[in-house]
């Protein structure tokens, strides 16, 4: 009996060893399959790490940047030919805790002075020039993900912990990842691919649950879109990147190393990051249990550029108060309605015009515009027979902010860009159901709001959000009429 028992017990143990090394084997392959997925990340190191912003908390600020790249399947979505440049560039404030996430972008467009950038693979670099100017977007063609980084920090005052770039195929493989994401259009979408445009998106008017393809050739819709600015897209950008917020968080993925491990292995060949694998995924995990109300998207306040109207700058001191606000994760003084700044009335010059159908409130919102300051030129007649909302019309980037002052004074106006306004001019067409301006707010203090509701002041939303309807009309599409609109928010 001892024999016997003494042999099983060999056996036991023999085999105890055994499946110990079939799962040491297994871990190890799969560790080693992991390792080399994730090895196709690009990663950089921090060429300038004397000059930075200071630190004032243990928030964290990722620079969040989309490559316009051309190489690899997809390449013509918005257009056959592009610069390397970084036409999607984002801050995501983590605040401590890992309770908030407030994402801010920045347009392309914007004007910025030239700070110094070494070579990048290719990239010629720059030299420091404060008296010369360039589209912060094509900081990444000149010097790479550090000079943006470089910019981005000297500009905002914001010290960026890591960044993450993506380029097309990446951000396609992202929504493939998450099961797709649910949109709703207001209108049906027909934008072609040409050579100097246009993303191929077809989608009818109502609620699309859209793959990677087609919510890559949403991302990079622009023209004959609203008014066909890199301004709107921004808008439909955020709202996209609230729904993916939505799938990503009600897939778990983010409670679940495993499935984190793929995914980042599955975007690894089309980013580069300056963060290691540790960090990523440590970022990642830390957001499990954010809620979607806490997640926020707003836009840098921007003014036209004076010397360019197909460029921007950032408004001050709007703008300043917003970065100062993100790098010391605090409150800050409450924006007007928009995030656009505006003008004072007496530097706008309107002509009001009422269709024929009311011809009379042309005056009465003439008179009404001039007790509050603005500049009327006259009244007239528009020449369609009926408007059912106001809209503000005006013909350059240089009068937007004057229509912006303009729109704020009347209940759910629209603003159309339209060619043949006299420059330096904007006019409005006064809906049928106007009866009175906006009441003016009463001036008093109001309480600072915490940095949780810079969406709600900044024109901005949270990842709550059903649809942004607002994002989709302006020059090209006319504004929707009364309970024409298939999506309703």
């Amino acid at each position: 009996m001892k024999r016997t028992r003494s042999r099983r017990m060999r056996i036991l143990a023999w085999a105890s060893i055994a499946m110990a090394a079939v799962l040491v084997a297994v871990t190890l392959t799969v560790y080693v399959a992991v390792r080399v997925q994730l090895g196709h990340i690009t990663q950089v190191k921090q060429i300038d790490v004397r000059h930075r912003p200071p630190r004032y908390t243990s928030a964290l600020n990722i620079l969040v940047l989309g490559s316009d790249t051309r190489s690899g399947q997809n390449g013509k979505i918005g257009g056959r030919v592009g610069c390397n440049c970084s036409d999607t560039l984002m801050i995501a404030h983590i605040s401590p805790g890992r309770h908030e996430v407030t994402v801010i972008s920045i347009p392309r467009d914007t004007v910025v002075p030239y700070y110094a950038c070494s070579p990048w693979r290719g990239t010629p670099g720059q030299q420091a020039n404060p008296n010369a100017f360039e589209r912060i977007n094509a900081t990444l063609a000149n010097g790479g993900p550090e000079c943006v980084r470089e910019t981005v920090e000297q500009q905002t005052g914001i010290f960026i912990n890591n960044f993450v770039q993506l380029d097309f195929t990446g951000f396609q493989k992202v929504i493939n990842d998450i099961g797709g994401v649910n949109v709703c259009i207001p209108f049906a979408i027909n934008n072609t691919i040409t050579a100097n445009g246009g993303s191929g998106l077809h989608l009818s008017a109502g609620n699309h649950h859209i793959n990677g393809k087609v919510a890559l050739e949403f991302w990079r819709t622009r023209e004959n879109i609203a008014n066909g600015s890199d301004l709107a897209r921004i808008a439909r950008d955020q709202y996209l990147m609230a729904q993916v917020v939505k799938g990503v968080l009600h897939s778990g993925m983010l409670s679940n190393p495993t499935e984190l491990y793929r995914v980042v292995g599955d975007v690894a060949s089309a980013m580069t990051t300056d963060a290691s694998t540790t960090q990523l995924l440590h970022i990642a995990s830390s957001l499990s249990g954010i809620s979607l109300s806490h997640v926020q998207f707003i836009t840098a306040p921007w003014a036209p550029y004076p010397p360019n109207p197909n460029e921007i700058e950032f408004a001050q001191p709007q703008a300043d108060a917003l970065f100062s606000a993100i790098a010391h994760d605090r409150s800050l003084p409450k924006l007007k309605k928009s995030n656009v700044p505006t003008v004072s009335p007496a530097r706008v010059k309107v002509t009001v015009l009422s269709a024929a159908a009311a011809p009379n409130l042309a005056s009465q919102a003439a008179t009404a515009l001039s007790s509050r300051g603005f500049t009327v030129l006259g009244t007239g007649s528009a020449a369609a027979a009926s408007y059912p909302k106001s809209v503000v019309e005006y013909s350059s980037t240089t009068e937007l902010a004057a229509a912006e002052t303009l729109k704020q004074q009347f209940r759910s106006a629209q603003i159309k860009k339209v060619a043949g306004i006299t420059a330096g001019t904007v006019q409005v067409i006064i809906g049928s159901g106007f009866t009175a301006l906006v009441p003016k707010q009463p001036a008093k203090a109001r309480n600072k709001p915490q940095i949780g509701a810079l969406a709600s002041h900044y024109g901005g939303i949270t990842a709550t959000v059903k649809c942004r309807n607002n994002a989709f009309y302006g020059y090209y599409d006319p504004a929707p009429s009364a309970g024409a609109n298939v999506c309703k928010c």
